[in-house]
């Protein structure tokens, strides 16, 4: 398929991150012909969602020699005289300070089989000791200049050697292998024998009853394939952008979403929940009688707050935490609406920005729950796929795998006018966007990044337990010191189908201002203790027990002037990788504003037609767009209770 795709195309896309992929498919439907490709092995790029084992893979590629490619050694000579390239980078930076950790019991009677790790890229080569640093996913770093990874146990705890422990480098599509499930109050069922058989208890089984509630790693990896863990953490605003774009261009069939539960706060060492619609105020055991009118009061104001302009002209200058004091607030009701509501900065988010999120929260609230938030089932890599199925509905053509070399660009216009792939095929286009982690240093060298602090946790349990085990809670913990950042903290039930049933998934986020490690484990030695043998035994654990756990480090490109990149032609078009906030407008503005550049006088992504009224055409069809690579495919069953964007609720504060 590869070396023999069309030579020509209206807009190439490099990447298939959220903003891209939301290009690609509003450019294909409006009759654009779009290539889309990239050079990794599925989809998403830092917006991807993976199975455990398929994590793994992704870890285990950023301590491998990646330099090593297979290129056209001659596509310079492809350059000519009237020519010039912009070579692309062949190496993923965008990662670094990788740490993992392993708090399970590693059971080394077990056989494990990792079903769902990622194909290797062509673009990577197997380093001598892979094998040896798949072994228990602990990961020895060979690159210190691009990340540092590592695993540590707890004491008494080490790697099992046994050769199976190995990642398989099978291949399972980019939309991971989704198992047959039921509804929120079963977990999903397999129908392979293996995973069958795990649930059938044996002798040994019954002579450790004192450890039936424990969690092995090899548990962990055997149930891997059917849940996926998010890169980024992130969720939508049920009156966001990305909402109304999903429901706008019905795009939002082929994904579900399940409601956030709970909005939480942590105060004094202790996590309580935030009421926040007006039921909640008034059921709420933890206000007062005078609390709740207070916080009614204000909460009213928020929601009119644009026509009481002389009500709070006079605090525009101060933060929105200074501007709380000044209100008719207790410090607890001023706390939960600081951190739990308007979900801003202490320091430096202002009285205007925190009245404008306010505001935004409240206005979401009650149109599909009682919270704002909503959560894409199989997490968040889900979204970039769904646009891309709708890209190649509409006749977009899509490579996987895929690399490219460099951008040719007319020394006479100025403009780009090809790509060169990694054949040497040379690939016209009239327009080309490309990811930011695909420039070379050259073309970033006076680009300056910010980073996001990122951790993946696995627990045993809620970080506050309720009646029913199916909650999803987010949480800000404020930052203690000044010149550090809250951290957001989002807890996921496996309802989600982002965990193994009896588990948690915890995503803690923050901007970075050292190492993801040293910014989040003080939050996580608060939240949660260590898994250890001693302490199974022991019920009455006041925290939940850390089985696994990845720190890392995310470049945060969402800021970046396009001034800041070095003699880009006017026709490439840079999209920024993820943002540290906690919805998704950024990259569905940046994507609107891309598409109006390239298309200035069509709608982005408007509604499909309706089927009756298509005349078929076989002339009218692009070239290979019947046989569009890879197309991500829509889950073919989610479970019973989700979310179904059709159906809205008005608002009630």
């Amino acid at each position: 398929m590869a070396d023999n795709l069309p030579s020509e195309f209206d807009v190439i896309v490099i990447g298939t991150g959220l903003p891209e992929s939301i290009i690609a498919a509003a450019c294909s439907r409006s009759g654009q012909r779009v290539l889309h490709v990239d050079s990794r092995s599925y989809y998403g790029g830092n917006w991807a969602s993976f199975s455990f084992s398929g994590l793994l893979s992704w870890l285990r590629e950023y301590q491998e020699d990646s330099d090593i490619v297979n290129e056209s050694p001659a596509w310079q000579e492809q350059i000519l005289e009237n020519e010039e390239a912009i070579a692309l980078s062949r190496k993923d930076k965008t990662i670094q300070h990788v740490k993992v950790f392993c708090y399970a019991s590693q059971d080394s009677h077990d056989d494990i089989e990792e079903v769902g790790a990622l194909q290797k890229n062509h673009a990577s080569v197997t380093s001598a000791n892979s094998t040896e640093a798949a072994d228990s996913a602990c990961l020895p770093a060979e690159d210190e200049s691009l990340s540092t990874v590592s695993c540590e146990m707890p004491t008494g705890q080490t790697p099992s050697s046994d050769p199976e422990h190995a990642i398989e480098e099978n291949y399972v599509d980019a939309t991971g292998d989704k198992e047959n499930h039921c509804d929120d109050k079963t977990c999903m069922s397999s129908t392979s024998e293996e995973a069958t058989s795990e649930n059938v208890p044996t002798a040994e089984d019954i002579a450790e009853q004192p450890k039936k509630n424990r969690i092995t790693y090899s548990q962990i990896i055997k149930e891997g394939r059917k849940f996926n863990i998010d890169l980024v953490s992130k969720v939508l605003y049920s009156r966001g952008l990305l909402i109304d774009l999903l429901i706008k261009s019905n795009v939002s069939r082929y994904a579900e979403f399940k409601n956030i539960t709970r909005i939480l706060a942590f105060r004094e060492g202790r996590v309580e929940q935030v009421p926040c619609s007006r039921a909640d105020v008034f059921n709420s055991k933890q206000l007062t009688m005078v609390e709740k009118r207070m916080l009614m009061k204000f909460l009213t104001f928020c929601m009119e707050f644009e026509e009481h302009l002389d009500e709070y002209k006079d605090y525009e200058e101060i933060t929105f935490s200074e501007y709380l004091k000044t209100q008719k607030l207790t410090p607890n009701l001023q706390y939960f609406v600081l951190h739990s509501i308007a979900m801003t900065s202490e320091t430096t988010s202002s009285t205007i920005d925190g009245l404008k999120a306010t505001k935004n929260f409240l206005q979401c609230l009650g149109r599909y729950g009682n919270t704002p938030f909503l959560f894409p089932l199989y997490g968040q890599g889900e979204l970039p796929q769904c646009f891309c199925r709708m890209c190649a509905v509409f006749g977009g053509i899509y490579c996987l795998r895929h690399s490219v070399q460099c951008l040719v660009v007319d020394k006479e216009s100025g403009k780009c006018k090809a790509i060169i792939d990694q054949f040497g095929q040379r690939i016209m286009s009239k327009h080309f966007l490309v990811e930011d982690s695909y420039f070379s240093e050259t073309t970033c060298s006076h680009v300056q990044y910010r980073q996001i602090s990122r951790a993946v946790l696995i627990t045993d349990r809620s970080v506050l337990q309720a009646d029913s085990d199916q909650q999803i809670s987010i949480l800000t913990v404020p930052a203690e010191e000044r010149g550090t950042s809250a951290v957001r903290v989002i807890e996921l039930c496996s309802s989600t189908m982002t965990c193994m049933k009896g588990t948690y998934l915890v995503h803690l986020t923050c901007t970075s201002s050292k190492t993801a490690r040293e910014d989040l484990e003080p939050v996580v030695q608060k939240l949660f203790t260590p898994y250890t043998e001693m302490e199974i035994e022991n019920e009455e654990v006041e925290k939940p027990r850390l089985l696994w756990a990845l720190y890392f480090n995310m470049r945060d490109s969402s800021d970046v002037s396009r001034n800041s990149y070095n003699d880009l032609p006017s026709n490439v078009y840079v999209c920024s990788g993820p943002d540290c906030s906690l919805g998704n407008d950024n990259a569905v503005k940046q994507a609107e504003t891309l598409f109006q550049q390239i298309c200035p006088n069509e709608d982005f992504c408007p509604p499909p037609p309706n089927p009756e009224d298509i005349i078929l055409d076989g002339d009218s069809l692009q070239p290979g767009a019947v046989d569009s690579s890879a197309v991500p495919e829509a889950n073919s069953e989610t479970p019973k209770e989700t979310t179904d964007l059709g159906n809205t609720e008005e608002p009630s504060v």
